[in-house]
């Protein structure tokens, strides 16, 4: 557990960078900070591994007090991820990742060992390892930033706007990533960014900052989204926030209803028409391949070969905002579900995704409403068990 009392940052220009701030960042969760520039939220990050000393107040990491540790020491026994990955160019990306090892004396075999581990946990090639950070892609790059940073297997890791630098598809990819190599390893995260979708997706908490260092709210995202503290935290979270609210509400408890399939080995001289219009084709292997028109057959064929329309399968631990996104796509009005190994398992109509959509955000929002209390700007102190998001 992250522990800040009181703390209070004034640069020497006479600028309060954080202000008199008290909260605590759950173990093994991820909090993200989020905000404008200059609210604060890089600075509170640095000072958890004491690249920024505050002024006044305590910082506790594990419930030992930061500015009782040797800072060198205590820099070594937390990750650090910065944009752009921050590698460094005359090494190789084993080296890079076996920075901190080396530094903490483990052998150069057992250092380098740990990292040739690390390429394969953060989803790259063995054969990278010999490869410069020239030589890598923004991704991959800041995939082996990430490596570098949980070398030495610490407890606390800081991210601070890892993955600004790269387009949204990787940022995509690497969020994902992200989000799975928490689930396994468990890490205490503190990650800054700007971008509110980011801190929604990824967040088990978030702080919203404003200018001066002022934390306005702290809260489980879905808490935030239907029950903001201010018209500074509505603003902030956009007109899209019940939109982004059904982001984190899984499509598992929305109820499924056989799929009216075809192989696609089938004839389509002999389909009937007598099971609807729009029909679902199917691999052998009992994957989706797409929606079939019977109202515009072939006159011969099977239905792999005919003309399909695309079907974007979800499995239930996909969201019911991409549900209903696959609604609108949907030529059909279905949405095909799939299990974990991509099988069909059956359809959930437009109207009932639409109607537990409805259902979901009424509940969040009464949720969040008791959780709250009358005065929702009061409690910004406080602990969380880190809760389940959709994949």
């Amino acid at each position: 557990m992250i522990q800040f009392d009181a703390v209070h940052k004034r640069f020497p220009n006479g600028t309060t960078a954080v202000h008199d701030l008290s909260l605590e960042m759950p173990e093994g969760g991820v909090t993200v900070l989020v905000g404008s520039s200059g609210c604060g939220k890089t600075t509170t990050l640095r000072m958890v591994n004491r690249m920024v000393e505050p002024t006044s107040g305590t910082i506790r990491v594990g419930g030992k007090d930061v500015l009782a540790q040797d800072a060198a020491e205590l820099r070594r026994s937390i990750g650090y991820v910065i944009q752009q990955a921050g590698l460094f160019p005359h090494r190789t990306v084993l080296d890079n990742i076996s920075t901190v090892p080396l530094l903490l004396g483990w052998g150069r075999r057992r250092a380098r060992a740990r990292a040739a581990e690390l390429l394969e946990t953060v989803g790259l090639a063995a054969d990278m390892g010999k490869r410069y950070p020239h030589q890598l892609s923004g991704g991959q790059q800041q995939r082996v930033g990430v490596a570098r940073a949980l070398a030495a297997d610490p407890p606390v890791l800081l991210m601070d706007e890892p993955f600004g630098a790269v387009d949204p598809v990787v940022r995509t990819q690497l969020q994902d990533e992200l989000l799975r190599l928490q689930k396994e390893l468990s890490k205490t995260i503190v990650f800054v960014t700007h971008d509110i979708d980011e801190a929604v997706r990824l967040g088990d908490r978030i702080a919203i900052f404003r200018t001066g260092g002022h934390l306005v709210q702290y809260a489980p995202p879905a808490e935030l989204l239907a029950h903001p503290a201010d018209d500074f935290v509505t603003d902030f979270l956009g007109a899209e926030r019940e939109l982004k609210l059904l982001s984190l509400t899984p499509l598992k408890d929305v109820p499924q209803a056989p799929a009216a399939t075809l192989p696609a080995d089938e004839p389509v001289s002999g389909i009937s028409r007598s099971d609807g219009r729009w029909r679902l084709v199917t691999s052998a292997a009992g994957g989706p391949l797409g929606w079939l028109d019977t109202d515009a057959l072939p006159t011969s064929g099977t239905t792999g070969e005919a003309p399909l329309r695309p079907a974007r399968a979800l499995r239930d631990t996909d969201s019911l905002l991409s549900a209903l996104n696959e609604t609108i796509a949907s030529p059909s009005g279905f949405v095909a579900r799939v299990d974990a190994d991509g099988t069909v398992t059956g359809v959930t109509a437009r109207e009932e995704i639409h109607a537990h959509a409805n259902a979901a955000h009424a509940a969040a929002g009464a949720a969040a409403a008791r959780t709250a209390g009358p005065d929702s700007t009061a409690p910004v102190t406080a602990t969380a068990t880190p809760a389940e998001r959709p994949a």
